[in-house]
């Protein structure tokens, strides 16, 4: 028997060797790229993070420079050495190189370019590979970044992370946009969302939030939507008003677009972001911005339920000019358009106490206060001709008392998408699923 203690080794980062210099260093990496030089070469070696410039001599180094391919993976063990013209600052002198693989064909794609010049299409299918070139790793890393400063925010702000089941009785938005599971010989669906759980743990911690998956059966093949997503979702008790709600949602992205510039600098630079300011947010009503798009722009209304893709591009156009925000909070849309669950306005009930957020063109947040009284929620689905009996469980919240509450649900890919300007959402899925897509 043995035992395993609890020092672990400590992976190096590239930003780290800066403070090595003149001194031996061995790190691991993969080999991005090979150029040859009249009696040198360059070896540029991919970490976890950063590109490192290292420097192949006959005169210093030990290593064959013709045993080593590109993706090999290696140790390498070498001097770091100041150079003010790297982008870090220094290179590496190579010493010696330990093999630890070497692929067995070339790539399919030219990943160590700038760009992959190759259709989207093609970049998904071998995108375990494609992935490695360093704008498009990058884009995760700033996804990353929206998470942790989202959490970051979230717990500051006393909310509570839970894990919400994914297979369930029944779905929280209904309709046919709902995948079907054989559960043991029973009926169950992947969820559409955390809705139901997250308002049932309102009754237990407050304030909650969950980051995960999110399934919708919807045939979409558009370049905004996808089959499976994941969704950033809070819900927070005891409002008075559900601009409470959108206060929160302001306060966090301003501190996501922080946490950002303090933590991600390295992946703003590479992928030219524009961090947008984010101190207010213009609020307008749906039916305002419905005639304000018409007026401005001389197009017809044609549906006064919902926004047409174009009325949101072009709302947040006229926002812009007019106020230099790339957001804008759109209330009160309609209540025929709106879930089961969604408060009605008591001025007037052919409004719900909701919200849309839209950024850069975009829908990326649907959020508003929720119905907390059992008649109320009762009397809604009969008015609505809805069976209450799949939902027992969940109205249970309403029968033994819930505070006033709401929350909202953000799409984590399409937020991306918008922050980094990309044209498609799959660019910023790390394994797409739409209805065209399964694999890898």
């Amino acid at each position: 028997m043995i035992k395993i203690s609890r020092n672990i080794k400590m992976n190096t980062e590239a930003e780290e060797l800066i403070g090595f210099i003149g001194k031996p260093v061995s790190i691991t990496g993969s080999v991005y790229k090979i150029r040859s030089m009249s009696g040198f070469a360059f070896v540029i070696l991919r970490m976890k993070r950063s590109l490192v410039q290292c420097v192949y001599s006959k005169e210093y180094t030990e290593f064959d420079i013709n045993e080593l391919k590109e993706n090999s993976c290696i140790r390498l063990t070498g001097e770091v050495i100041e150079d003010n013209r790297s982008k870090n600052g220094y290179e590496i002198r190579i010493i010696d190189i330990t093999l630890l693989s070497k692929p067995e064909d070339e790539v399919p794609v030219v990943i160590n370019n700038k760009e992959i010049a190759a259709s989207l299409d093609t970049i998904l299918d071998y995108r375990p590979i494609t992935l490695r070139n360093e704008k498009e790793r990058a884009v995760f890393k700033i996804q990353e970044g929206i998470c942790i400063g989202a959490r970051k925010f979230l717990q500051e702000q006393l909310f509570t992370e839970i894990h919400s089941p994914k297979i369930v009785y029944a779905g929280a938005e209904g309709g046919a946009n709902i995948f079907k599971l054989d559960y043991f010989g029973k009926e169950a669906y992947l969820a559409q969302s955390p809705q139901f759980y997250k308002q049932m743990m309102v009754g237990v911690y407050d304030r909650v939030y969950e980051i995960g998956a999110v399934y919708r059966a919807e045939k979409h093949d558009t370049s905004r939507h996808l089959n499976e997503y994941m969704g950033l979702d809070f819900e927070m008790g005891y409002i008075e008003s559900f601009s409470e709600i959108m206060a929160m949602e302001t306060s966090m992205l301003y501190e996501i677009m922080n946490y950002l510039k303090e933590n991600y600098a390295p992946e703003i630079e590479l992928l030219k972001v524009n961090l947008p300011d984010i101190d207010e947010i213009p609020a307008i009503r749906f039916s305002e911005a419905k005639e304000l798009v018409s007026s401005t722009y001389h197009r017809e209304i044609k549906d006064m339920g919902d926004f047409e893709p174009e009325e949101e591009r072009l709302l947040c156009e006229i926002v812009k000019k007019t106020t230099g925000s790339d957001f804008i909070f759109v209330t009160h849309y309609p209540t025929a358009k709106r879930p089961f669950y969604a408060m009605e306005d008591p001025e007037n009930r052919e409004f719900t106490l909701s919200f849309d957020l839209l950024f850069r063109g975009v829908e990326v947040t649907t959020g508003g206060q929720r119905i907390h009284d059992y008649k109320e929620q009762i009397e809604k689905m009969n008015n609505r001709n809805m069976n209450t009996e799949p939902f027992e469980s969940y109205l249970m919240i309403h029968k033994y008392g819930m505070p006033p509450h709401g929350g909202l649900g953000m799409g984590l890919e399409r937020f991306t998408m918008c922050l980094l300007n990309k044209s498609n959402v799959r660019e910023t899925s790390l394994f797409p699923r739409d209805q065209n897509r399964l694999i890898p």
